[in-house]
């Protein structure tokens, strides 16, 4: 059976499916297949079994393989998710995650390899390399009792 191929470069579109895909320098709200490159690409949601990314920029990605270079990714969902010289405010993966030199708001997964990396929020089973973590499970537990006693005391004034 023929996969289905497709190259665009240029254009606006809005929704776009094939089997491979190839887009550069486009705006398009929906992109679904199965391996899909991107390059100086911003795209609204990518749904893809392998999707790569390259000075481009994504609201929604999900997929088996996500590897994003020199690009902004807001939420990055997949089996196992790459970044390099990339942010992403969430990351999560079912695997492993790879951040090279990378910024990541909220960071999830089984594994995590970071090379001089900085996250706000980590969650990993195993995590090796250098990463700089604003907070860890201590300190998101306090802020999160903080903020919860704030907004109790808030309704409690606002009930009188």
């Amino acid at each position: 059976m023929a996969k289905n191929e497709l190259e665009i470069e240029g254009k606006s579109l809005d929704i776009v499916e094939a089997d491979i895909l190839k887009i550069r320098q486009s705006t398009i709200r929906a992109v679904e297949g199965i391996h899909v490159e991107l390059q100086q690409a911003a795209i609204l949601t990518v749904d893809a079994e392998r999707a790569e990314v390259t000075q481009g920029a994504s609201l929604l990605m999900k997929g088996k393989n996500l590897l994003l270079n020199q690009s902004v990714g807001m939420v990055c969902s997949g089996e196992n998710t790459s970044l390099s010289f990339s942010f992403s405010p969430v990351t999560i993966s079912n695997s492993e995650t790879t951040v090279n030199k990378s910024v990541v708001g909220l960071m999830a997964a089984k594994d995590i390899v970071a090379n001089n990396s900085a996250s706000l929020l980590m969650i990993g089973r195993n995590v090796s390399g250098n990463v700089n973590t604003i907070l860890d499970w201590r300190s998101a537990l306090a802020i999160g009792a903080v903020v919860g006693g704030l907004f109790g005391i808030f309704q409690l004034i606002k009930k009188r």
